[in-house]
């Protein structure tokens, strides 16, 4: 799993059928205070995130494991969203700090 900032979203009205539905996320990479470190990736939203919420999000075979991708062609899911981060003892992210 990764910890990861949703920036944007991705729209196609063309796209195989299997995936009819589903929504669309682009998330970057985040570190534990929630500001976005990588790449851009399209991730398949299993959880109703929006642009800003820090998520967890799984790729690879992981990514087919939830009840909305299962069977699908995913390599990246959004199956959490984050309300708060606590490193070592230090609470590095809440959900209404970052918004």
């Amino acid at each position: 799993m990764i910890i990861a900032r949703v920036v944007g979203s991705a729209v196609s009205t063309i796209k195989t059928e299997t995936l009819i539905g589903s929504k669309l996320l682009i998330i970057r990479e985040a570190d534990v205070a929630g500001k976005p470190t990588g790449r851009p990736l399209v991730a398949v939203d299993s959880v109703g995130a929006g642009v800003g919420d820090l998520v967890l999000a799984a790729s690879g075979s992981s990514a087919r494991q939830t009840p909305i991708t299962e069977n699908r062609p995913v390599d990246t899911v959004i199956m959490a969203i984050l309300d708060s981060l606590q490193v070592e003892g230090t609470v590095t992210y809440r959900k209404e700090a970052w918004r």
